[in-house]
C-alpha cells in the first residue's frame, strides 16, 4: 500500500508520500505529519454519498434497506481536511457526525460493471459526512444543507492505494471515547458495486469522491468536541468542532428547527424513549482542548 497526502509545504499545495512520521515531496523535502498544514487528498468535481448502507444504522432507525442504494451530493464548498474545523453555525444545535470510509476515483468512469468498477478507483480515505439535521425541515428530503454546509465533508489524511476494503474495522470516537465501531462486512453494497451504481448515468471523474455509508451511532457533538475516525489501514481523520462566527440570518429563508423529525433523526431514531437531551455534554466525556 502507498499513501500520499496533499498538504501546504512553504505555502503551495504539495503531494507527499507518507514514510512513517514524515512526508516526503518529491523533491527531497520533508515534514513532520504531526505539524503538517493536511489539504483534502484530492480535489472533486463532485462528492456523493449514499444514504444507508451498514446492516446496524438500519436496524437502528427501525427501518429496511431500499431495494437498492439511494444518495445524496455534498457540494464540493463543503469540503474539509485532516485538522481542520467544522463549524456548527451560531443558533444551531444539531450537528451529528458519520463516520465513513471515501472512495476516490482514479480513472474516468461510465457504464461500467462491478467487477470493472475497481480499474477505476484510484484508492481510499477516510471521511466523516457531518449533518446540520436542524435544517432537515427546511430541505425538504433534499438534504442540501443538511449534509452540505460550508466544512461538513472532511476527508483525509491521506489516499491510500492497494487496499482491501473487506472486513475492516471502523470507529469514530468523540473526546476518546469510542462512538460508532462496525466492519465493512457488515455493508449492505460494497465499494465497486456502489461505483458501477452511480455511473450508470452520471460520469465519474479523477478524484471524484464516493461517501460509502455509516455504521450506528451517528449522534450531535458541540463546539470543543474532538472527532476521530479510525479504519483498518487508513489512519485516523481528526477534525476540532467549532462555533461560528455569527448567527443565522433571520430576514430570510426558513430557520433551523426542532421538530421531532429533526430530534429523532440527530439522536438515532429513538428519541421518545431517551428523552430530548442536549446534545454531547450528556454523551461523552469532558471536551479535549487540544488537537495533536
Amino acid at each position: 500500500m502507498t499513501e500520499t497526502r496533499r498538504i501546504l509545504l512553504d505555502g503551495v499545495a504539495t503531494e507527499v508520500v507518507r514514510r512513517g512520521e514524515s512526508l516526503v515531496a518529491a523533491d527531497g523535502r520533508e515534514v513532520d505529519a504531526r505539524s503538517a498544514t493536511h489539504l483534502p487528498p484530492t480535489v472533486p468535481s463532485k462528492i456523493i454519498a449514499v444514504h444507508l448502507n451498514y446492516a446496524s444504522r438500519t436496524e437502528e432507525f427501525m427501518t429496511r434497506l431500499p431495494a437498492a442504494p439511494t444518495y445524496f451530493q455534498k457540494p464540493v464548498t463543503a469540503l474539509n481536511s485532516h485538522g481542520g474545523s467544522v463549524v456548527r453555525p451560531l443558533g444551531c444545535k444539531w450537528l451529528n457526525f458519520e463516520g465513513e470510509i471515501v472512495i476516490v476515483i482514479g480513472r474516468t468512469c461510465r457504464n461500467v460493471s462491478p467487477e470493472q468498477a475497481g480499474d477505476h478507483i484510484a484508492g481510499y480515505t477516510i471521511g466523516n459526512d457531518f449533518g446540520l439535521h436542524d435544517f432537515r425541515d427546511t430541505d425538504a428530503g433534499s438534504m442540501l444543507r443538511v449534509k452540505g454546509s460550508d466544512t461538513l465533508a472532511p476527508v483525509g489524511p491521506g489516499l491510500v492505494t492497494d487496499w482491501d476494503f473487506r472486513g475492516k474495522q471502523i470507529r469514530t470516537l468523540v473526546n476518546g471515547a469510542v462512538a460508532q465501531d462496525d466492519n465493512t462486512a457488515n455493508m449492505e453494497w460494497d465499494m465497486n458495486y456502489l461505483v458501477a451504481d452511480i455511473a450508470r448515468t452520471i460520469t465519474l471523474s479523477p478524484g471524484d469522491l464516493l461517501f460509502s455509508g455509516t455504521p450506528a451511532h451517528s449522534r450531535p457533538v458541540e463546539p470543543g468536541d474532538i472527532v476521530e475516525v479510525e479504519v483498518e489501514g487508513l489512519g485516523s481523520l481528526r477534525n476540532v468542532i467549532v462555533e461560528g462566527p455569527t448567527p443565522i440570518r433571520t430576514d430570510v429563508g426558513a430557520q433551523p428547527s426542532e421538530s421531532e423529525e429533526v430530534v429523532s433523526t440527530a439522536l438515532g431514531g429513538d428519541w421518545e424513549f431517551r428523552g430530548i437531551r442536549t446534545p454531547s455534554k450528556d454523551l461523552y466525556p469532558s471536551t479535549v482542548k487540544d488537537l495533536p
